[in-house]
């Protein structure tokens, strides 16, 4: 067997140092299944044995570093507190909001996604917003007024000589 190079978790062009949580939880999964490490590079889609062993390393890495921060005192109410205690009392407005923004992104609230199992996006607040305004006016229909833009003497020229042709070719 060839000999290993220790895991060290950055970000770059390859993508082997990456942090691949995907893998590890499909990894943890199949070893339920299998010891062999065929079937378990198979199963988890790497491409080398050494990938196996690389992302084995990594689950161990992971519970060893877990396991030194609740030795240390590090839980997730620590940092949440640290993080609450930041955004009340903290001096600078910057830091406050950078707390602010690290709570909302670990609750996964830092993008302004539309998330509706329906569909619809914008047309379904589309419609909201003339109804509530339809509400406000007493029920009178909201009217759009649509303004068509002005073509160019040089693209309507263009379009009726393409018109032209597709009726030569039909005809």
């Amino acid at each position: 067997m060839s000999k290993l190079k220790p895991v060290i978790f950055i970000n770059g062009q390859y993508g082997y140092n990456a942090q691949n949580t995907t893998q590890q939880i499909l990894l943890l999964k199949a070893l339920r299944i299998t010891d062999d490490p065929k079937k378990l590079k198979q199963m988890i889609g790497v491409r080398s044995m050494a990938d196996v062993y690389r992302t084995l390393d990594k689950i161990v890495m992971r519970k060893e570093y877990h396991a030194v921060l609740a030795k240390l005192g590090i839980s997730f109410d620590y940092i949440v507190g640290n993080l609450k205690k930041e955004i009340d009392t903290g001096e600078k407005a910057s830091d406050r909001l950078k707390a602010l923004s690290i709570l909302l992104k670990s609750i996964g609230l830092d993008k302004y996604e539309e998330t509706t199992v329906g569909g619809g996006g914008w047309e379904d607040a589309l419609l909201k917003l003339t109804e509530g305004k339809k509400s406000e006016e007493k029920n009178e229909d909201v009217e759009y007024e649509v303004i068509q833009p002005v073509i160019p003497e040089s693209i309507r020229i263009a379009k009726e000589k393409e018109k032209q042709e597709g009726r030569s070719l039909y005809e």
